[in-house]
């Protein structure tokens, strides 16, 4: 019998994987015993993204205020409104990388519970293992650990691929078709290691796992980027992700039906 890791890699499974993120608003609208988990995720989101909104802007207005002075001159006027426009365009890189980082950071120890719900209702098999606040601890450790180290991975490979835009020639081009490749890769990695980590496996069963699958899991990311560009459902990208991502893995591991002979 074939099984799911031994599936052909087609251009299909990319949109299959594209869709995945958008589907999952379907399945938690199905299932009332996420909401709980679904809104905490979203109020912490929509709090970080204000506040990443006000003190990028408010910083950015004072240093206008301070170094270019609103003359009357037509070409002061232009000079201060042009760097309100620098100012906004920064502003909104800043919110997406907070968002997506410091978010998910927050956020971690509710998406590891969500996942794990995901699973059961998916699996029709419930997690009888009781309630020991020490383990909760510890798993909560685990997980804010894996989660920094994970930011701290994403963040110097975007400082080191900001550094291509010193090439002459290609290399703004270059970083920006690296960069989307990275949050990509970032974003498929964030998402599907809740998975894992709750089932204490490692990077290096990850990354297989992400190897067998890639045109999959390169549609999921670039679906859930497509979210997270898109103003205001950026506020359930997270959740999305992560229903996403569990669900996504656990069709993954179904094996497929035997194909007759011809």
């Amino acid at each position: 019998m074939m099984t799911a890791l031994t599936r052909p890699a087609t251009v299909g499974n990319f949109s299959r994987g594209l869709l995945h993120p958008f589907r999952a608003f379907g399945f938690i609208r199905r299932q009332p015993r996420l909401y709980p988990y679904v809104v905490i995720p979203f109020a912490i989101n929509l709090a970080v993204f204000s506040l990443a909104v006000f003190l990028g802007l408010r910083f950015f207005n004072q240093l206008a205020l301070d170094f270019i002075p609103l003359g009357d001159a037509w070409y002061w006027i232009f000079l201060h409104y042009a760097t309100w426009v620098v100012a906004v365009l920064l502003t909104m890189v800043l919110v997406f990388f907070s968002f997506t980082a410091i978010g998910s950071l927050i956020a971690s120890p509710f998406n590891d519970i969500l996942s794990e719900r995901t699973e059961e209702i998916l699996s029709g098999v419930r997690n009888e293992e009781p309630f020991v606040f020490k383990v909760f601890l510890q798993d909560l450790k685990r997980t804010l650990f894996d989660e920094g180290k994970k930011i701290l991975l994403f963040v110097l490979g975007m400082i080191f691929l900001l550094g291509l835009n010193l090439l002459p020639g290609i290399g703004s081009a270059l970083y920006a078709v690296l960069s989307v490749l990275w949050t990509i890769f970032f974003l498929v990695v964030e998402y599907t290691g809740y998975i894992f980590g709750r089932k204490h496996l490692g990077f290096k069963d990850q990354r297989r796992f992400i190897l067998a699958h890639k045109l999959l899991l390169l549609g999921f990311g670039s679906g859930l980027l497509a979210i997270l560009a898109i103003p205001f459902l950026q506020f359930c990208a997270i959740p999305l992700g992560v229903v996403g991502a569990t669900r996504l893995y656990f069709e993954t591991q179904q094996p497929m039906p035997e194909i007759p002979p011809a």
